[in-house]
């Protein structure tokens, strides 16, 4: 039997990186797209040769992470840089297997010089072993070029990374679209038509509907696709979102990925239980309820249930009582979708007249909005005797201590709806009236503001909530993300 020849990694090569053969237009097309908000800040840190490490770029599957690179190495060659010293080479092509990352420095066009500074980009990177440690020397040993990793196997990335890349590595992570980026990637100006925003004396946004109708039509869209870029963007793939978030995304992490990383050997199980979890996101939950009505044991499904966050599909919710404390024994967690659209793919998409999903999926949508915050591991919800429940409480990072609070409702009648959940409120501010500042009601189409026990609660449309949420935490991104990863000791040895 032959090994794979000099001549087909060349040729194999040379379709990665056309960049090397052809104008940038046509090499590059992804660049006529419009970029993540986290665009900026990835370039800032990709492309710092001031700072001798590489970059992770870690995030769930189809979130764009390989498309962000393609607009990186764009810029990067309109900002000046030689287009035949950037390389980029998808590990999982079979001509690959068995190359070492150090040989591909070896395959640049002949007329790359190499004392110049160069650009290293490796996709899918874990399906190389031990690439944490070959990265490593290549950092080490290659002080004029910038190397640059990611892969879909983000919770393998991330724990290899800290483990072995400590001072060499910096992670960055790659969350879905926000509903504000969704609003921003749809053509036609649709953000401009539905949102209102106009700056306020003390340097502060205020957010209006336009149209909550429209709006409404265009949130639910985005519960059902909106989360990955190449759907939103791709009228083909929007169509048939269903085939696309399934077997593209949730099939290859819970068949591929998961198993591969974690040896799990019965992956109908796995599967099974994370359709029971989809299902019932948002709503309360315990090991021993799940153990029940899924069939699957309390060992097994806490074992599960890490793995699942870990790959980012979930997100699980401790809880609190009334005094905001965490309560000993944690039986009882919400669990909402990373992405709301996983739901839509498994078990068909909503409707806007189906209250009951969509109000569900509203509190999976606007808790995605909010892991894009560094502060996102602060948020719990409190639960109590007596049926008390808020749906989301931000406790202060020094001293559990709650600062806001609120109730994510996709219904308009506050009379009725809202007794119970004016109650909770009410029962949060009498015990902490001195640290809580700010609390909010969500609605359908409502737009107002009530007063519970001396505090002015805002009440605004789930919509429109969700939109400035994923605004707001986004807006100085570029910077946050900036000092974050200036503080750490740059490596200049």
């Amino acid at each position: 039997m032959d090994s794979i020849g000099e001549a087909e990694i060349a040729r194999r090569l040379a379709q990665h990186n056309l960049w090397w053969f052809e104008p940038l237009k046509s090499a590059l097309p992804e660049s006529a797209s419009p970029k993540r908000v986290y665009f900026a800040p990835f370039k800032a840190l990709a492309l710092n040769f001031g700072v001798r490490r590489a970059t992770i770029l870690l995030g769930p599957r189809r979130v764009g992470k390989t498309f962000m690179v393609k607009q990186l190495i764009h810029d990067a060659i309109q900002d000046g840089f030689n287009p035949d010293a950037i390389l980029y080479a998808a590990m999982d092509t079979p001509v690959y297997s068995g190359i070492s990352l150090e040989r591909f420095l070896d395959l640049f066009p002949k007329k790359n010089k190499g004392a110049e500074r160069r650009l290293v980009i490796f996709d899918e990177i874990q399906y190389l072993p031990n690439w944490e440690v070959h990265l490593k020397n290549l950092v080490d040993n290659y002080p004029n070029t910038k190397f640059i990793a990611l892969g879909s196997a983000a919770a393998a990335l991330k724990l290899k990374s800290a483990e072995s890349g400590a001072g060499r590595f910096s992670d960055f992570m790659l969350p879905p679209l926000t509903f504000y980026e969704f609003l921003k990637f749809l053509p036609g100006q649709v953000e401009e038509q539905l949102i209102d925003v106009k700056l306020r004396e003390n340097g502060l946004r205020e957010y209006a509907a336009k149209d909550i109708h429209e709006l409404n039509k265009r949130f639910v869209d985005y519960l059902n696709f909106g989360g990955y870029p190449e759907a939103v963007l791709n009228r083909e793939i929007r169509n048939n979102s269903e085939q696309f978030i399934r077997n593209d995304i949730i099939d290859k992490v819970l068949l591929k990925d998961l198993p591969s990383l974690y040896g799990i050997n019965d992956i109908q199980q796995l599967n099974k239980l994370f359709s029971f979890l989809a299902y019932n996101a948002g709503t309360e939950a315990s090991l021993e309820n799940i153990a029940q009505k899924s069939g699957v044991s309390k060992p097994t499904i806490r074992r599960y249930i890490e793995y699942l966050e870990s790959a980012f599909l979930i997100i699980k919710l401790p809880t609190i009582d009334e005094n905001c404390k965490t309560l000993q024994r944690q039986r009882n967690f919400k669990v909402y979708l990373n992405n709301p659209s996983m739901r839509a793919a498994l078990f068909g998409p909503v409707r806007i007249d189906e209250t009951d999903k969509i109000g569900h999926l509203t509190e999976s949508a606007i808790f995605s909005q909010w892991q894009h915050s560094q502060n996102f591991r602060q948020l719990r919800y409190a639960r109590w005797k007596n049926e008390g429940e808020v749906d989301v409480v931000y406790l202060t990072p020094d001293k559990p201590k709650p600062l806001w609070i609120g109730e994510i409702s996709w219904s308009d009648d506050i009379a009725s709806k809202y007794g119970d959940a004016t109650r909770s409120v009410s029962t949060i501010l009498k015990i902490h009236k001195k640290t809580i500042r700010t609390a909010f009601l969500t609605t359908k189409t409502l737009t107002t503001a009530t007063q519970i026990e001396g505090l002015r609660v805002a009440i605004w449309p789930s919509a429109l909530y969700c939109y400035f949420v994923g605004r707001n935490i986004t807006t100085n991104l570029e910077k946050l993300m900036l000092e974050k990863f200036m503080q750490q000791a740059p490596v200049q040895s």
